[in-house]
Formats: structure tokens, sequence, C-alpha cells
């Protein structure tokens, strides 16, 4: 049979409290700072560029002017599409990643 130390269940809660406090801020700290990231895909040999933030918003958007042909709009919008959708997928990883870093491999169901 094990002893019961008074207080001692108290402790484990406050510590685990703790932890998981100290667990938040980090993760809104790498949230904030991916979200401030940005990140950058080329496509058509860098015929189009497109910089997207961590927030998923588009910063920017370089077309090489040789790209610019009247006759194929269609190309260059497949390009632009591609570019932005690339860039948001690497935002995405980095979120991803950057909040399984922060959890420091604790999971607590219900909650991450």
């Amino acid at each position: 049979m094990k002893a019961r130390i008074p207080g001692a269940q108290q402790n484990s809660q406050a510590n685990m409290m703790k932890k998981i406090q100290e667990m938040q801020a980090n993760m809104e700290a790498v949230q904030k700072e991916i979200e401030e990231t940005v990140f950058s895909s080329s496509t058509g040999g860098g015929i189009v560029e497109a910089k997207v933030n961590g927030a998923h918003q588009v910063v920017e958007i370089n077309i090489n002017p040789e790209a610019v042909d009247p006759d194929d709009v269609e190309m260059l919008q497949d390009l632009i599409i591609s570019a932005v959708n690339e860039s948001i997928r690497k935002a995405n990883e980095a979120m991803e990643s950057g909040m399984e870093k922060a959890k420091g491999g604790l999971s607590i169901p219900g909650l991450f």
C-alpha cells in the first residue's frame, strides 16, 4: 500500500497547470512568429513568385514580364495559383511543426 502525503496531489496538479500555461505561452509565441514569417514559392522556372505570410495573406506577387502573353492568359493564371498554393502549404507546414515543438510532446486529450 502506498503512503499518501498530504498536499502531494495539489502540488502535482499545480505543477501540471504551470506546465500547461508555459506550453500555451510557447504556442502563442510560435504562432505569432510564424504568422509574421513570409513564405515564398515560384513556378514556371521563376516566372511567377508568390509570397504569403503565416496568416495565409498574400503579401507579394512577382511576374516576370516575359510571362505576359495576351494570347495565353490561362497559363499565367495557373502559374499564379500554383505559386500561391505552394506558399500557403509551406506556411501550414511551418505552423504545424512549430506547434508540435511548442507542445514539447505533451498531449492532453480534448485540448491538443
